[in-house]
């Protein structure tokens, strides 16, 4: 069993990747099995259900973050997937925090961006790019080479370390090269970490306090004129 977890804002395209990933890994005869998480609502997992015939799954996430839910789930995702046969577990993941990392040590970490998106995009989305393998950037059709470049230099800068795959999403132009990251990833192992260190503050709007202003929480706050500071015991 391999494991790919593909993460990216919204609309960049992911559904799409991961479209056309699974028919390159069935025509290879590396049966999938796929899982959407997401907060509210989806259909991803009916849709492509019904054209590839693969086991599929979804997780509405609800009051968790995208990412936490990720993390409570995935190991029961992968004993399913095991025990349909299958030999790589995708995972999209909606990933709306910007403060965790959805991917975890012995699987593959993609995020897709669209180069549409804004020039300072790479540098906005946090652990989501600086912790993954590889970065797709789609819609590259619909911007000048000059922009492109651009793009592809502030990824650079956020992540050195992250390989970039310029991708048309819509046709699969490009998918060769990210069909390539998975053949060449390990087997994932019995016990999974999570990659990187999550967030550790924690407040009381989490739980459900309503109130405004500073003064009417506990835990980590921040004032308009101070830095993020711990308040109560």
């Amino acid at each position: 069993m391999r494991l790919a977890i593909c993460a990216g804002p919204s609309t960049t395209g992911k559904t799409a990747v991961l479209r056309h990933l699974i028919a390159d890994l069935l025509q290879k005869g590396t049966p999938p099995a796929f899982l959407k998480i997401d907060v509210q609502y989806a259909e991803e997992d009916e849709i492509l259900a019904a054209e590839f015939g693969i086991p599929t799954r979804k997780v509405y996430s609800g009051e968790l973050c995208p990412d936490h839910c990720n993390v409570m789930v995935l190991g029961d995702a992968l004993h399913w997937a095991r025990k349909a046969g299958c030999e790589v577990l995708l995972v999209e993941t909606a990933g709306l925090c910007l403060r965790c990392s959805p991917y975890v040590d012995g699987g593959l970490g993609i995020v897709v961006l669209e180069a549409t998106s804004g020039m300072n995009l790479p540098r906005k989305v946090g652990p989501m790019l600086t912790l993954a393998d590889v970065a797709v950037v789609t819609k590259i059709d619909r911007v000048s080479q000059a922009e492109r470049e651009v793009f592809r230099a502030r990824i650079q800068d956020a992540a050195p370390r992250v390989r970039i795959r310029e991708m048309d999403a819509l046709h699969g132009i490009g998918i060769a090269a990210l069909a390539g990251h998975i053949e060449t990833t390990a087997e994932t192992p019995d016990k999974l970490l999570l990659r990187g260190n999550p967030p550790v503050g924690t407040c009381t709007i989490c739980v459900g306090r309503k109130e405004i202003g500073w003064q009417s929480h506990f835990g980590v706050v921040r004032a308009l004129e101070n830095a993020t500071f711990y308040r109560g015991e």
